[in-house]
């Protein structure tokens, strides 16, 4: 972190970084709600610490606190406490918050205001970022705007890191009239490094904030709170040689459309969008609002247009359904509407519309374009592609790694690099989604040689690097690689004739369409730099991207290894040419999706505590039960569960698939019993599986075990419940020594090894630079816990230390096929045993699906319930349309069932869509007999089946869907029914766009407007399109 002394002039920063440089310089105290991940006062944590001293002379106190009911209390006790130093009455308290944080701050802020004639000046510094579990992170202005707006505060916003420095002082000076809130960016432009050529040093601040707290001081006491507001911002402008005022216009000298748009980093856009669109003779312009409290009426009709017919206004709003909502409106809305109404300056009053947009909608160039479009064309518009000529003309990069990569700190290594060139203007902005892949990161740069405002991600990148493969098949990467671009993957281990299958058929096509230069790094080509594999990116990406920059010592303070990889480029580096034939590619997989979704600032942190076990003789276990009170032994049914368990046995065991056919799925029904288990429609059944016995006794003879030994164990869920078993039991029922191990396994077992080589090699295998090594073992080897014991045959832990290590077994959930309604003392499931054959030719299975094809008649097993997103309508005649692919026609079963009781009792049902689908009628036509019967008693109204490779051509479950998209028209939107999708997720996308058809007919029909995917939306919301993938 940057000292105080160092933010001056020409410096790389961060906006966040400079609201908490004046922050921290003004302030007594500074009272931070800073979500640990969010980094808000980390820079003024550190100050303090370091006892930086403020204007004032002293060391500004940073109180961190958390966000919680009645947040704000402490604050509000210091402002106005009976010990408070007056003599500091004058200086600003200040708060540095998410806005997530303002509902529990909405009382103390309420407070304030009421009390602020005899308080200390205060400012909130607000970053707007809030989460929604659904979309992730969004930034979130529209909670600031309605607190500021119902309690009377003040509300100034930056909408760039250019001003983020001055907007912060001009916050902390407006607390001298009232309250204030500071409000900025707190998803990208807060977080993006760039270089700030004004950037005022501590001495400055000091000079701006003395000068014009004179001024304040002798404001008119008879202006109103808007005129002091108006005046000081006058006095900043004339002490800073700036020109910032409320409302700001850009655009067309006439405009007959204007867009207002709150000052976030949406207004950066809308100003660059407005001016271009003007240049090209587009009467369009855009209003931005700087300070929206107090809202200055004769200010805003100021900077309004004469020539104005129409006047939109972009308004943020908490949600997708508050933007489909007619009864909601934005708070900026409000206030334009009313400035407008109630006014005698227009000649002729333009029509005011709400643009609404919801927190978690990010804006870019073409988004804007696309409403002024609609706008000028009357609602009738596509949207447009529209770029920033300014943007365009930079160079941009976009690296895309793993957050676990060995290299996933290249781009910002190439970044400090670039930053180096005096010339250029370098911006780094990294993306983490932590529900990809385990965790994905992706890095933003651009390079240009003027100051440019893009908070919005690479669209069109120069040059993409690629450090995961995979990744190519789950992401549209190559959409954001230009025309003519270069696109970069690294693919260890590569052979020229596995390149067809290493990249994905839907990536070949579009490279090839777009002309692409496609170059391999193959890291593992130059063994001696498998603990550098970063430096050997970094320069690989450079020598594509930047052959012109031949000096990489800024990258290392290892001179030796950087000669290493610069040296190894030859070797490791590429160019492959492209098949023409990859034009001809079919894409037979679902659509990509286009980028991720931040939903963290940080790489996901996946280490876990590990608990103690102590291994003792069965004298000890003899002692805790005869003696349970004195050792607090409790008898209980899987202990280690925070779930309730039950035990249940095994009624039926039957395969569904003929026995030489290469997929075994089987119904397995189970009797209940006096068991107390229950289960509603939809809900999964959870499976406590064992490992395989023989298996583990192979192992307790190789390892030199005894198996009879007793081990207490505290349990993983509850570390205060202690279970004792015998090594035997818990290896078959407690720890998952048959499993995957994941990366830490590798990192413990070291510790233990004494052989120094493989020592080495653990430690590398449970770092990052082992990452490519640790891949090929897990997923193409597919070790085992067991495997890896068994191939470092120096790392012997005892069985203490193995239990602490290895993790504990977990239940698998399956949905349940049978309705308890139906068949009271039984519950079904309908499964297919995963297996697989290694790359040693052994034949693999999964753990569950082993487990429980293996079963008997009679057999007792551990079972749980969990609920699920499967649950019928609460009115029995809305229809069912049911979509579902192999296992996942199991809840469909049971749905059906149901009905099919309901209608023998004489109760009125809907109608039942069945859509099914599998490769083969004669082997996998599941339950299909049950439902022909269903079809021909009239419980089930359509039956679809599609079954792929019974012919020529593929057919899948969507086409089955479009050939009826009558029957669904009917039973999904006029008689509204509830839609359902359970299996895999590649048919999402194609079975969606079928409902999205069945919407536009039924509209087009009915002649209404709507548009099928916010409908589609609506319909989530209400519960009527469910999924249930996997």
């Amino acid at each position: 972190m940057p000292s105080l002394s160092s933010i001056s002039g020409p410096t790389y920063v961060t906006s966040q970084l400079l609201v908490q440089q004046t922050a921290y310089k003004l302030s007594d105290k500074i009272f931070s709600y800073s979500p640990e991940t969010f980094d808000l006062d980390v820079a003024v944590k550190e100050w303090a610490e370091a006892n930086e001293k403020n204007v004032h002379g002293e060391t500004t106190a940073v109180v961190p606190l958390q966000t919680r009911a009645g947040a704000g209390a402490f604050a509000l006790g210091y402002i106005f406490s009976k010990d408070f130093d007056l003599a500091k009455r004058h200086v600003p308290q200040t708060l540095l918050a998410p806005s997530l944080s303002l509902r529990h701050l909405r009382s103390s802020l309420d407070q304030l205001a009421l009390l602020y004639g005899v308080s200390s000046p205060f400012v909130a510094h607000v970053a707007a970022a809030d989460y929604s579990a659904e979309k992730g992170l969004g930034a979130d202005y529209a909670t600031a705007l309605q607190v500021a707006e119902d309690l009377g505060l003040a509300l100034v916003s930056s909408s760039s890191a250019y001003e983020v420095q001055h907007m912060s002082l001009l916050a902390t000076l407006l607390a001298s009239v009232l309250p204030t809130l500071h409000i900025y960016d707190g998803i990208r432009t807060a977080r993006e490094s760039l270089r700030v050529v004004d950037a005022f040093g501590e001495a400055h601040i000091a000079d701006i904030y003395a000068n014009i707290s004179k001024e304040a001081a002798a404001l008119n006491k008879r202006l109103d709170t808007a005129g002091k507001v108006v005046e000081l911002l006058k006095a900043f402008n004339n002490e800073l040689g700036t020109s910032y005022a409320p409302f700001e216009y850009h655009g067309h000298e006439a405009p007959e459309t204007v867009l207002v748009v709150f000052g976030s980093a949406e207004a950066q856009l809308a100003k660059q969008v407005a001016s271009a669109l003007a240049a090209e003779g587009k009467k369009v312009g855009t209003i931005v609002v700087r300070v929206y409290r107090p809202f200055v009426e004769e200010a805003f009709l100021e900077v309004l247009p004469a020539s104005v017919r129409q006047i939109a206004v972009l308004g943020q709003v908490a949600d997708a359904a508050s933007v489909e909502d007619a009864n909601v409106q934005s708070a900026l809305y409000s206030d334009v509407l009313t400035a407008v109404s109630f006014t005698d300056k227009l000649s002729q009053a333009p029509e005011v519309v709400d643009v609404r947009y919801a927190v978690t909608d990010a804006h870019t160039p073409s988004s804007i374009a696309s409403i002024f479009n609609k706008l000028t064309n009357k609602g009738d518009a596509e949207p447009v592609a529209f770029s920033l000529a300014a943007v365009e003309e930079a160079q941009q990069y976009v690296f895309w790694d793993l957050d676990n990569s060995s290299a996933v700190a290249s781009a910002s290594a190439v970044g400090k690099l670039l930053e180096t060139e005096q010339s250029s203007n370098v911006y780094v902005h990294q993306t983490y989604d932590n529900l990809v892949q385990g965790g994905v990161v992706r890095t933003d740069i651009r390079v240009s040689q003027k100051s440019i405002e893009a908070p919005y991600p690479v669209e069109s990148a120069d040059v993409v690097f690629v450090g995961e493969e995979k990744l190519l098949k789950e992401i549209a990467i190559v959409k954001g690689v230009k025309a003519g671009g270069k696109l970069i993957v690294r693919l260890p281990n590569f052979k020229e004739d596995e390149l067809e299958k290493r990249i994905p058929a839907a990536a070949q096509k579009e490279i090839q369409e777009k002309g692409l230069e496609l170059y391999v790094l193959d890291s593992s080509s130059s063994p001696a730099l498998e603990k550098e594999a970063g430096l050997l990116v970094d320069v690989a990406f450079l020598r594509v991207a930047r052959a012109d920059i031949t000096k990489f010592d800024s990258l290392s303070a290892d001179q030796t290894a950087l000669t290493e990889a610069v040296n190894a480029l030859d070797q490791s580096v590429r160019k492959v040419e492209v098949p023409a034939k990859w034009a001809e590619v079919e894409n037979t997989v679902a659509p990509l999706v286009d980028s991720v979704k931040p939903n963290s600032f940080v790489a996901f942190q996946k280490e876990e505590e590990d608990e103690t076990s102590s291994l003792e003789n069965w004298q000890s276990a003899a002692k805790g039960f005869a003696f349970k009170e004195a050792y607090g032994t409790q008898n209980q049914l899987r202990p280690d569960l925070t779930v309730k368990t039950y035990t249940i046995k095994v009624k039926e065991n039957r395969r569904l698939t003929p026995t030489d056919y290469d997929r075994n799925i089987f119904h397995i029904e189970f009797d209940l019993g006096d068991s107390g288990l229950t289960y509603n429609i939809g809900e999964a059944l959870g499976i406590h599986a064992d490992n395989d016995p023989e298996q583990v006794l192979q192992f307790i003879q190789a390892y030199g075990l005894n198996a009879d030994d007793l081990v207490q164990v505290p349990s993983r869920e509850d570390p205060a419940v202690l279970e004792t078993r015998t090594v035997y039991q818990s290896l078959v029922q407690n720890v998952d020594i048959l499993g995957k191990p994941p990366k830490r396994f590798f990192e413990a077992l070291a510790q233990f090894a004494t052989d120094e080589e493989e020592k080495k090699k653990l430690e590398r295998l449970g770092s990052k630079e082992g990452a490519d090594e640790f891949k090929r073992l897990t997923e193409e080897d597919t070790v085992t816990y067991v495997d890896v014991l068994d191939m470092f045959k120096s790392a012997h832990p005892d069985f203490n230390d193995l239990v602490r290590i290895v993790d504990p077994t977990k239940r698998r959930e399956y949905s349940i096929a049978s309705a308890q309604a139906v068949t009271p003392n039984s519950v079904t499931l309908m499964i297919v045993v995963v297996n697989w054959v290694d790359t040693k030719g052994r034949t693999r299975y999964g753990h569950a699906t082993r487990y429980l094809s293996g079963l008997a008649p009679g057999s007792t097993i551990t079972a749980s319930v969990k609920p699920s997103v499967m649950k019928l309508p609460v009115k029995d005649t809305a229809p069912l349309i049911m979509a579902g692919l192999g296992t996942g026609l199991a809840p469909f079963r049971a749905f059906v069932q149901y009905r099919a009781m309901q209608k023998a009792q004489g109760k009125e049902i809907g109608s039942i869509l069945l859509y099914l689908g599998s490769r083969h009628q004669r082997e996998e036509y599941l339950y299909g007999e049950e439902w022909e019967a269903y079809l021909d008693a009239g419980v089930i109204t359509l039956l679809g089946a599609a079954f792929s490779r019974d012919q020529p051509e593929k057919i899948y479950i969507q086409d089955r869907m479009r050939q009826t998209v009558n029957d669904i028209v009917k039973a999904y939107i006029k008689e509204e029914g509830s839609f359902y999708l359970c299996g895999p997720t590649w048919p999402v996308p194609d079975v969606t766009a079928v409902l999205e058809e069945a919407i536009a007919v039924e509209a087009q029909d009915s002649g209404r407007k709507v548009d099928p995917r916010k409908e589609i939306e609506r319909l989530k919301e209400d519960g009527r399109y469910v999924l249930e993938v996997y």
